[in-house]
């Protein structure tokens, strides 16, 4: 398969080991000094474009890969309030596709299935209050991550008692997601169900950011297949 790559930071480097490691072809590696690869004949030439850039310039990346026949697989997180609405008719009637998640490495993806089956049962158990905290490392400027707002919207949709999410609440309507920056940290996200007779917590610690660059590769691999708006629970099946 050829791949376009957008965004070399750590990340992007750690895609390009990986992709080359299953036998793919990186065709095109675009980043901010280079804009002008999004018209060469060999971006054109990818079959996927992997893409990890900035909030802001996400929404434009796609844009400029669609122009070119060339299908996406983003990890930028910001850009779906302002432009949720033109992507997903994009992809749903313009014939473009577009394979995103706030996480790519599998074991979020198990992690968010567990949360999912967590909050509906605890939807029958009002006396458990729950609350979201996310540990990354100090580079991290967004809060909170774009995980803990996937993992916080499927709380608030199966419970209830929570109408949305929000930091620094004591609003026992809204769930709280607590942010924390410390160190080299790649990611821990965990949910806790509290009550005064007990305490229920589940957690994923990440070891690094290979799982998520692997994860991004075989979105990659998915994508080349399938047309559309994709996910994580696409690829998976099962995992709904």
């Amino acid at each position: 398969m050829k791949i376009a790559l957008i965004g070399y930071g750590k990340m992007g480097k750690m895609i390009e080991e990986i992709a080359r490691s299953r036998g793919h072809e990186i065709v095109s590696i675009i980043d901010i000094d280079n804009q002008e690869e999004f018209e060469s004949e060999r971006f054109a030439s990818a079959d996927v474009a992997i893409e990890f850039t900035a909030p802001q310039a996400a929404y434009g990346n796609y844009l400029k890969c669609w122009a070119k026949g060339v299908k996406v697989v983003s990890g930028s997180t910001g850009w779906m309030k302002e432009h949720g609405d033109e992507v997903k008719k994009a992809c749903a009637t313009d014939g473009k596709t577009l394979f995103w998640a706030s996480n790519f490495s599998i074991g979020v993806a198990i992690f968010s299935a567990v949360n999912r089956y967590l909050a509906k049962i605890m939807n029958q158990f009002p006396q458990y209050d729950v609350e979201l905290e996310e540990t990354h490392h100090v580079h991290k400027l967004d809060h909170p991550s774009g995980t803990a707002i996937t993992l916080g919207e499927e709380i608030v949709e199966r419970l209830d008692r929570k109408t949305a999410w929000a930091e620094d609440t004591t609003d026992p309507s809204l769930l709280r997601i607590d942010h924390i920056r410390r160190g080299e940290v790649p990611g821990i996200h965990t949910i806790r169900y509290d009550s005064d007779a007990d305490l229920i917590t589940i957690t994923h610690d990440a070891h690094s950011r290979r799982g998520f660059a692997l994860g991004a590769v075989l979105a990659a691999e998915y994508t080349k297949e399938h047309q559309g708006l994709l996910t994580i629970s696409d690829m998976m099946g099962s995992l709904s």
